[in-house]
């Protein structure tokens, strides 16, 4: 839904020229390639979870390896635009890992353009093939404002593919593969740390399906954008929701406001779901239509995570965690 093609070879002008341009800056280049030369290799991560896989995977040795998180200002996937700096370090990196759906157009243009040329690429939706699935328009979802392409429509896929811990496994277990390939010394490590950390993710993931198959509640109701669309096929849940996962929209119809208000009624349910981050005006909107007693509560999609909430200890398992929490207090 968004298209986000850069002129990459262009703004590579821009960056060479800022280089030689900038005045003052020679002691901080001097520190940042030192810094860089003490390093093993590099890895670049688009989004949260891929960076936390790694740094899980390196266990001890990640202070070896410079690894930068592309979104660590905490904007999403959807609204993101690289910088001159994030290309750089993309174009000489070792390793890079992105999600590989339509948020991410501007990739192909920034690798065509790297100067290592022997980089590490993992496109994590090309490694699920199959498994990856069409982006899911639900009765009562609002309608996109599409701008007119003269007609062709291209399939699009639902970008969340993190949000299963069954994905989570088979990603990492690729992730490992091509970091044991850069530093095969240290195979045997990254190998036992993959199995303990996959160990973990199966943990969890059977700690999910004990909760959801013992509960009587097997529909949610989302008073927002849909981003679980891998997590509730893994253990049989339905939805419904205001928007689809990948939405730009901010505003909902009162269509779709008295539909979910209805599915309320209909479905007897007391809680309306929500994202990190959101204002809850629609999910409020949606429980006054209803006219019944329901609380909100907030399920985390893992795609806005900031510098500052990996400083204060956010994990991938951590958040997956969360949300867990959140739905044992409701599926009881």
């Amino acid at each position: 839904m968004f298209s986000k093609k850069l002129g990459v070879t262009a703004l590579g002008f821009i960056i060479a020229a800022g280089m030689t341009g900038c005045g003052n800056t020679e002691n901080n280049d001097i520190s940042a390639a030192e810094n860089a030369d003490s390093k093993s290799f590099s890895i670049v991560c688009t989004i949260f979870p891929e960076y936390d896989w790694v740094r899980e995977i390196l266990g001890g040795r990640a202070e070896n390896a410079d690894i930068t998180y592309l979104l660590d200002k905490g904007i999403d996937l959807h609204s993101f635009q690289p910088t001159a700096d994030d290309i750089m370090k993309i174009s000489s990196c070792d390793m890079f890992v992105y999600v590989g759906g339509e948020s991410d157009e501007w990739v192909e243009d920034t690798l065509s353009d790297a100067s290592n040329k022997d980089m590490m690429v993992i496109n994590l939706m090309d490694i699920l093939g199959d498994a990856a699935k069409v982006e899911e328009f639900k009765e009562g979802m609002q309608e996109e404002d599409e701008e007119d392409d003269g007609g062709t429509e291209e399939t699009e896929y639902d970008e969340h593919i993190w949000l299963s811990l069954k994905n989570a496994e088979i990603l990492c277990t690729e992730i490992e593969k091509n970091i044991a390939a850069i530093d095969p010394e240290n195979s045997d490590e990254y190998k036992s740390n993959l199995e303990t950390y996959i160990s973990q993710l199966n943990e969890l993931d059977g700690d999910f399906r004990e909760l959801i198959d013992s509960s009587s509640v097997k529909t949610l109701i989302f008073g927002d954008r849909f981003p679980f669309r891998y997590f509730v096929d893994d253990y049989g849940l339905d939805y419904y929701a205001a928007f689809v996962g990948c939405s730009a929209e901010t505003e909902a119809s009162f269509e779709t406001i008295a539909f979910l208000a209805d599915k309320i009624k209909e479905l007897d349910c007391d809680t309306v779901f929500t994202l990190e981050n959101s204002d809850k005006s629609i999910a409020d909107t949606v429980i006054r239509t209803s006219g019944k007693y329901v609380k909100i509560a907030e399920l985390n999609s893992i795609q806005s995570v900031s510098k500052s909430d990996i400083d204060n200890g956010a994990t991938y398992l951590s958040l997956m965690r969360r949300n867990y929490d959140v739905l044992k207090d409701i599926m009881k």
